[in-house]
């Protein structure tokens, strides 16, 4: 099996016409298979086809949607980018305050209670090692409003804080 000239012009033809590597690898025959279509076309630089939009059931449109024709669906490198829209701000993370748990309120593992935060203060190896013990609120694990905010970090915020930080450092 080889790839001569006359059958490169048929595959670029094929393919353009929209046929599949699989209908292409039968036209072409003489031992050529679908995955050699399928690298002869990405050595080529031919993935990038426009594909006609499978037609859609119609659907209620929103107001905010405007009326300006959809672009046509292309695949591969030779995609066209869109008209790029800057993403919207991010909001603002409250700022978080320091928050000064009240000695009476901080608890050792003893006098821990099921309705108290578990955040824990100190070093555990300490003699004066203690948790929070304000009241937990109800849905936020074990730790009060303050801690979960801490804790329970949405995922985004995460890798922002670590780009910066890392940006920051050089």
């Amino acid at each position: 099996m080889s790839w001569t000239d006359e059958r490169v012009e048929q595959l670029k033809k094929m393919w353009l016409d929209g046929l599949s590597a699989s209908q292409i690898a039968n036209e072409l025959g003489d031992g050529i298979s679908r995955n050699a279509v399928i690298g002869k076309v990405h050595r080529l630089g031919l993935s990038g086809r426009v594909k006609s939009p499978a037609p859609a059931r119609p659907r209620a449109r929103n107001d905010s949607e405007t009326a300006a024709p959809s672009a046509p669906v292309v695949h591969g490198n030779l995609a066209v980018a869109v008209e790029a829209r800057p993403a919207p701000a991010p909001a603002p993370r409250p700022v978080a305050e320091d928050v000064v748990v009240p000695i009476s309120e901080r608890v050792g593992i003893m006098d821990l209670r099921e309705s108290m935060c578990r955040w824990p203060l100190g070093d555990p190896a300490s003699p004066d090692f203690r948790y929070c013990g304000a009241k937990m609120q109800v849905g936020l694990g074990p730790y009060c409003a303050y801690h979960a905010r801490i804790a329970y970090q949405p995922a985004m915020d995460r890798r922002r804080d670590r780009d910066r930080r890392a940006a920051a450092r050089g």
